[in-house]
């Protein structure tokens, strides 16, 4: 019996997409034994003809012209790896209206665009998957939609950005300042050229919007979540998080709560004792909370290369089964829910708070009056001298509170005159 191929076509060969093209070359003798039959790339994508001839055994698949995809009856399943809204949202949805089956890992465009895609291919009765687009080489938007699915879940959170969880480790291990990170992150190439999505906490932003569609069960975009970055974290206060029993993170958090989804990335105190707390260096991790699973965590590389084109590799594979099933399209869009979003303003969070304050009896006292009037239970204390012989610094850490009264108390600490500076405030991760 003849061997069956399914062809397939690349949109992109940066690096990704070079990634996908080896990964499935070095599957090619194993592959009708481990889904059935062979997947071919018979076209792939470019800007550059020139530079791409380089990178494929056989140069004939170069192709500029993206009608050349398109109109090819012979092309079942298109992998779309060139990032972007447009062009990237164009071909896809070419392809899904001329019933070609789509892989991603294109997080821009879902965070924002995901709805109208998914709808396309239900409407198309295709595939349309996008597990890279989340983590890198981590499975985790599968589990949630299928291994879990059993659950009810109440908080997926994590650390889903490489680059700025490399940053905040040599800051805490080796004791650099952000910038010196930062400049270390680049030249070893965890950090792009123009790292503003990564450091201003974007590209966890797009990700804790996937995330929160997914386990939730309804649609939250990429506008719907509140960003900080870690641009304003200091050594002194990585320092102090220490000598609290924590360290900081940058994290993603999404929590659905009886009164609405809660959506935030941001950086955070998080008890040393934490799982996440020992993911260092440009590793990912996402950690989930259901009612029947309680917590599970899903650990590894979350970019790069040969990480990323393991994801997208493992969607096509689901997508040639399905084929030869004859049952594409069984998971699509799964937001059959419309729970309201929450503003920050009505999120509760424990806080870190560094200040520096007249030196002098009843200081202490003013402050703690301030918080009882906004709710605001102090849960721990740090005094320290200052360089200067009438300041003193001082680290809190309070109970939860509601971040509007949280904010409208640190407000008013500020205009009293006791209150030198507020350095600081971050919030903290727990209970």
């Amino acid at each position: 019996m003849e061997e069956r191929v399914i062809n397939a076509a690349l949109l992109g060969l940066g690096t990704v997409g070079t990634g996908v093209y080896k990964v499935l070359k070095g599957q090619e003798e194993e592959m009708t034994a481990k889904i059935g039959c062979k997947v071919k790339i018979t076209k792939v994508l470019v800007r550059s003809l020139e530079k791409a001839v380089q990178k494929v055994e056989e140069p004939s698949i170069l192709t500029n012209n993206w009608n050349e995809i398109k109109e090819d009856p012979s092309i079942d399943i298109v992998i779309e790896l060139i990032g972007g809204i447009e062009p990237a949202k164009s071909y896809i949805l070419d392809a899904l209206h001329a019933g070609k089956h789509v892989v991603t890992a294109n997080k821009d465009l879902i965070a924002v665009h995901g709805q109208e895609l998914l709808d396309a291919a239900k409407a198309a009765k295709v595939d349309f998957l996008f597990e890279a687009a989340v983590a890198g080489g981590i499975p985790i938007i599968r589990p949630l939609k299928q291994c879990l699915a059993g659950n009810h879940l109440s908080e997926v959170m994590g650390i889903v950005n490489g680059t700025t969880n490399f940053i905040l480790t040599k800051m805490s291990q080796d004791k650099m300042e952000f910038q010196d990170a930062l400049a270390l992150a680049t030249k070893l190439g965890y950090a792009e050229a123009d790292p503003t999505a990564d450091i201003d906490g974007l590209d966890a932003g797009r990700k804790v919007a996937i995330l929160a569609s997914v386990a939730f069960n309804s649609r939250v975009v990429f506008d719907d979540v509140y960003i900080e970055g870690i641009t304003k974290i200091s050594a002194k206060d990585i320092r102090y998080a220490k000598e609290m029993g924590c360290t900081i993170k940058l994290l993603g958090v999404a929590r659905n709560t009886e009164t609405g989804i809660e959506a935030y990335v941001c950086p955070m105190l998080i008890p040393s004792d934490h799982p996440l707390a020992t993911v260092n260096d440009s590793y990912n991790a996402v950690f989930v909370h259901g009612d029947a699973v309680e917590d599970a965590m899903f650990f590894g590389r979350g970019a790069g290369e040969l990480p990323t084109a393991s994801a997208v590799t493992g969607d096509i594979f689901d997508i040639v089964r399905n084929i030869q099933a004859n049952c594409c399209g069984r998971i699509g869009c799964t937001c059959y829910k419309q729970l309201p979003v929450k503003r920050m303003e009505d999120t509760y969070n424990r806080y870190f708070l560094r200040l520096h304050v007249e030196d002098r009896c009843g200081v202490l006292a003013e402050m703690t009056e301030v918080f009882a009037k906004y709710h605001v239970s102090v849960a721990q204390i740090i005094q320290r001298d200052s360089q200067n012989d009438n300041m003193a610094e001082v680290v809190v850490i309070t109970a939860k509170v509601r971040e509007g009264d949280f904010k409208t108390a640190i407000q008013e600490l500020g205009g009293r005159a006791a209150v030198k500076k507020i350095s600081k405030t971050i919030r903290v991760y727990g209970k």
